[in-house]
């Protein structure tokens, strides 16, 4: 039987819960389905900064770099507020996507027919809405230098971060996004700001002769990224894949997220490049959502935007597409059952918790593999 390393990161705060769930249906899949999966589970964090004084030890570092691909929950909370920024939770996930070069970034934001009501645009809008956000994840002004604060000789000071963009970081993230439109729709967006900065340039430049030397089979279009986060608003399906930067990308994928209804429902994948000789890609999978601080631990948390990520990582890291097919079958049948935690429970619907949605789903897994 083929092994399967998955290493498991909860983090903080509801992290803990959806992770839960998803550990659950990894061994109902492990007993049903005989896929094989082996798990090792680490700290990060808070958590890893309460046990080891850091956002992430080099222990855990050395078993994320060398499992088949992670699965991340959550970091952060008002408990951590004052710890070094260098330790801070979130320094952890950022060392994790530098140091396994987790460079593109795959954020869909799908709006499932049964949810639609609850996105706060017309329901009109948003129904059957499936767009995909590659952002990419290891450059621009996240990871510039100089990044400081300095004293200025006037008794000011001065912020400072840095948007740098090299040719070859722009072209492999455009050949993602444009690999991925074959598979969908085959149109890209590509955002950025060359009206105000240079990288935008530079960036609609490379995408540009990306598309004209590889892709000309794909339609492209460009658009400024202000005027893309209002477009999302407007009239979010005319768009298929988007590409766009770092610091744009976190943003838009933000408010393509709540026009499904609520961030709990979204998970992400975050790969690496395909190694040379195996093909094989370092990956996370994580959900959109954050740590959720103000309801951790009352078992009100969303657990499917988790469980959505581990579809993910059965397709895109261990190419398991029925299995994947099933997963996203199984959350797709639960909510058109009306089974709905808090944050998308609507009247005359069943509010669950936590591990009753859990539950849910793994009774649709059961009936759908039988």
């Amino acid at each position: 039987m083929t092994t399967r390393n998955l290493f498991l990161l909860p983090g903080d705060g509801i992290g803990v819960e959806t992770m839960a769930e998803v550990k659950r249906i990894i061994a109902w899949m492990n007993e049903k389905l005989s896929t094989g999966f082996e798990t090792d589970e680490g700290l990060v964090g808070g958590s890893a900064y309460d046990a080891h004084g850091e956002a992430i030890s080099d222990s855990d570092m050395e078993k994320a770099m060398a499992a088949d691909a992670v699965l991340f929950g959550a970091v952060g909370g008002p408990k951590w507020d004052d710890v070094p920024y260098e330790a801070r939770p979130e320094a952890g996930l950022l060392r994790l996507r530098k140091d396994m070069q987790l460079f593109a970034n795959l954020r869909p934001a799908i709006c499932y027919p049964a949810l639609a009501s609850a996105s706060s645009l017309k329901q009109e809008l948003v129904e059957g809405l499936d767009i995909l956000i590659v952002r990419e994840l290891t450059g621009g002004v996240y990871f510039g230098e100089p990044k400081e604060i300095i004293d200025l000789d006037n008794g000011q000071q001065r912020g400072i971060d840095t948007q740098i963009y090299d040719t070859y970081e722009i072209e492999r993230i455009a050949g993602v996004a444009f690999d991925l439109a074959k598979t969908r729709d085959n149109k890209v967006t590509s955002m950025e700001k060359r009206n105000v900065m240079k990288s935008g340039v530079l960036w609609n430049n490379v995408v540009t002769a990306v598309h004209k030397k590889d892709y000309s089979d794909v339609e492209l279009d460009h658009m400024l990224a202000d005027a893309g986060g209002m477009q999302l608003v407007r009239a979010p399906k005319q768009f298929d894949v988007i590409v766009t930067d770092n610091l744009f990308g976190d943003m838009l994928s933000d408010v393509a997220a709540m026009l499904t209804g609520s961030l709990g429902m979204l998970p992400s994948a975050s790969l690496g490049a395909p190694d040379a000789s195996t093909g094989k890609r370092k990956a996370m999978y994580e959900p959109v959502h954050g740590s959720a601080p103000d309801i951790a631990g009352q078992g009100k948390a969303n657990p499917i935007a988790m469980i959505a990520s581990f579809a993910m990582c059965l397709r895109y890291s261990f190419e398991m597409i029925a299995e994947a097919d099933m997963v996203e079958k199984a959350i797709a049948e639960v909510l058109n059952d009306g089974v709905r935690t808090g944050d998308i429970v609507d009247a005359g619907m069943t509010p669950v918790s936590t591990s009753q949605m859990g539950d849910a789903i793994l009774a649709k897994l059961e009936a759908l593999s039988a």
